[in-house]
């Protein structure tokens, strides 16, 4: 059985598990050094201290959330996607990076191109919210909002410490890349 005690006084507004880190919940953006290696302390980066100064695509707004240059992440990025009501994202891709993809609000469509039938047709996946989806690395998409009066948001997460994002002028099926002359 566990029990919780009354944090001591004068330390309200730090973490009751790890009240020797010093100012530990004192920033939105808990990546501050706390003289602790970035690989030897958990990092909290709070729902209004993401960073839209990241990889972009015209038509959606990424911010991250975890990064290698944020926290020193060495295998995964982390952040939020936002797609406004009535707009499409440019076409891109994410290099090598694998993507996973949950549907936090609204319904927006996942695009892509598939040639299993010998004909490379436009594919649309329509989410909901709690859905998933992945990217494999090099494939082309982009997201669309169809909705009139609805943003759509969702959490990413990458196989790579940083957000690749290659923009594209068209869609295309892997290995079909247009020439680029």
């Amino acid at each position: 059985m566990s029990s919780h005690s009354a944090p001591p006084p004068g330390s309200a507004d730090r973490d009751a598990f790890h009240p020797d880190l010093p100012g530990h919940a004192d920033s939105g953006d808990d990546t501050a050094a706390h003289g602790l290696p970035p690989h030897a302390r958990l990092h909290h980066i709070r729902a209004d201290a993401l960073d839209g100064d990241t990889a972009q695509t015209g038509g959606m707004r990424r911010f991250a959330a975890i990064s290698g240059s944020r926290v020193g992440s060495r295998r995964i990025w982390m952040g939020q996607t936002h797609v406004a009501a009535r707009t499409a994202s440019s076409n891109h891709h994410h290099g090598d990076s694998e993507t996973a993809i949950h549907v936090v609000e609204g319904h927006p469509e996942f695009v892509f191109l598939d040639d299993s039938s010998g004909t490379a047709e436009e594919v649309r996946i329509r989410a909901s919210p709690g859905d998933y989806i992945f990217v494999p690395p090099f494939v082309p998409h982009r997201e669309e909002n169809p909705s009139p009066d609805e943003e759509a948001v969702v959490v990413i997460a990458r196989s790579t410490q940083e957000a690749i994002v290659v923009n594209l002028p068209e869609l295309y099926v892997p290995g079909d890349e247009p020439d680029a002359g």
